[in-house]
């Protein structure tokens, strides 16, 4: 049997394979309520054979989404509907994560598909927050610097919605502080230029994700598994890197985290990102080999054998697939027969495997 298509034991969880859907958000949420849209297009994925699904991008607090479409886990109401999406997840042979976020300086935006720009007045517009009075662009509004009784409200913000994930039956929580959201901002010294606790010192940038880190960590027990996606790299000069990003995953390490899921960039506009088959891979294989710590790769990896090396290479644990999970929900069951191996079928399906 391939890498790809064997087991893997986090915890008291199994994953049945080394695929995991990316968290990709859709803009089809109502006041954070997960509509039927979100039950078909996960349910498919798990039907298609991946190990665990991680549900897009879910927003702490209102002004935590990055649009109005987003979902959102930040009242007790939204939980009901998570749950039947959980269910059926499950039902499929996949495990359910969710990644929970706060979009600060780059919330209140417009929907994915009608350009993202940011909303700056009216109904669907709020007030951003950040950990430096900075716009993302020099023509958004200014967000406001979040004082520190602020930045307390936001760390009990994610641990109620971290409780509020396992009511709901996730398994796998999974902090976004990653393409330039609220916890990559408080990481970068290109965002983050307070004269706090909070700010200036590698250990003071860290402060707010290691908190949440702590405060979500208290809630788990051995059948739920914490992980961090990362961007290693702002790709700039002075901006948070590499080496930052290796430190950081030691601590987390350290913390009970059981996986790094390493992304790059989306914290500064117009960063020139040499984009190209496995781009991130590097800082994955990096993380993995200093740390020792269980690392997913992600980004423009498409095909089975292409995500097969990766392993085979140990350059990451885990293999997360994003847009051509969009394009082929059902990924997972073709790579399987492209690799040779006799992956199991949905009953309904095997006449024509």
């Amino acid at each position: 049997m391939s890498k790809l298509f064997s087991n893997l034991s986090i915890r008291n969880l199994t994953l049945k394979n080394r695929i995991i859907m990316s968290p990709m958000c859709q803009y089809s949420a109502h006041d954070g309520f997960a509509t039927d849209w979100h039950l078909v297009h996960y349910t498919s994925r798990a039907v298609g054979g991946v190990a665990a699904v991680i549900q897009e991008a879910t927003a702490v607090c209102p002004e935590g989404r990055i649009s109005y479409g987003d979902l959102g886990i930040w009242k007790d109401d939204h939980i009901s509907k998570l749950k039947e999406i959980v269910k059926v997840i499950e039902e499929n042979g996949s495990i359910p994560g969710i990644q929970l976020a706060h979009a600060g300086r780059k919330a209140s935006c417009e929907l994915g598909w009608k350009r993202g720009e940011q909303i700056k007045e009216g109904e669907n517009s709020w007030q951003t927050v950040a950990p430096s009075p900075i716009p993302f662009y020099e023509t958004d509004n200014t967000p406001a610097e979040l004082t520190e009784v602020e930045i307390e409200k936001i760390i009990y913000d994610f641990a109620l919605a971290a409780q509020r994930s396992i009511t709901a039956g996730y398994k796998i929580i999974e902090i976004h502080a990653a393409h330039g959201y609220l916890i990559h901002q408080f990481l970068s010294p290109l965002t983050n230029q307070r004269k706090d606790q909070y700010g200036g010192t590698f250990e003071n940038r860290i402060r707010l994700l290691i908190r949440i880190v702590d405060a979500v960590g208290l809630l788990l027990d051995e059948s739920h598994s914490l992980w961090v996606r990362i961007s290693a790299t702002d790709w700039v000069d002075n901006g948070w890197n590499p080496e930052e990003s290796t430190q950081l995953a030691s601590l987390l390490k350290d913390k009970g985290v059981d996986v790094i899921d390493v992304s790059s960039g989306g914290n500064l506009p117009h960063v020139k990102i040499p984009v190209g088959k496995n781009y991130q891979v590097p800082f994955a294989k990096e993380i993995k080999s200093r740390t020792g710590i269980l690392t997913g790769a992600v980004g423009l990896i498409t095909e089975a054998n292409q995500a097969e090396e990766i392993l085979q290479k140990e350059e990451a644990d885990l293999i997360f697939i994003g847009r051509e999970l969009l394009r082929d929900p059902y990924f997972a069951l073709h790579a399987a027969k492209s690799l040779g191996d006799d992956l199991k079928w949905p009953l309904q399906y095997e006449r024509a495997k």
